[in-house]
């Protein structure tokens, strides 16, 4: 008896844990702390928070909170190196956000075209039926804009 409820217990736990979770936020480092923050502020609607500023280590935070409630932090403190720009690396590849049209992947992608930021790809319709693009974002984070 007391075995069949620990494997109950485990089957309730398991399941729990499974419908709870989901990514918290995404956090990337930058050398430019206030123009990261303008720029997904500017362009994707982002609010921040208020900067956090640990004196100890030099750690200088924003969390960006996006409509649907998704967020990114930004962080930049003093020896952060840049790498050289490889969109085909391992780790983090893109940050992408999705528009809710078209339309809408146009003209974000034109905008940020227009502001100096290279389209890598697109605005297209991809083989498995996606339509995006891909720009080369603040301090070289890849930027994917999708509907």
């Amino acid at each position: 008896m007391v075995g069949n409820l620990l494997v109950i217990r485990d089957i309730i736990v398991n399941f729990a844990v499974k419908i709870i979770m989901r990514i918290d936020h995404l956090a990337i480092n930058v050398s430019d702390l206030e123009n990261a923050r303008k720029f997904f502020e500017e362009y994707f609607g982002g609010t921040a928070n208020q900067m956090y500023h640990n004196q100890r280590t030099g750690l200088r935070t924003y969390f960006m909170t996006f409509a649907d409630g998704s967020r990114l932090e930004l962080m930049s403190r003093p020896g952060i190196e840049s790498p050289v720009f490889a969109p085909m690396r391992c780790g983090y590849v893109h940050l992408s956000f999705s528009t809710g049209s078209k339309e809408a992947v146009d003209n974000l992608t034109g905008r940020l075209a227009e502001a100096g930021y290279e389209t890598l790809d697109g605005p297209r319709t991809t083989g498995d039926g996606y339509y995006e693009s891909s720009v080369n974002g603040f301090e070289n984070n890849i930027i994917e804009i999708t509907v």
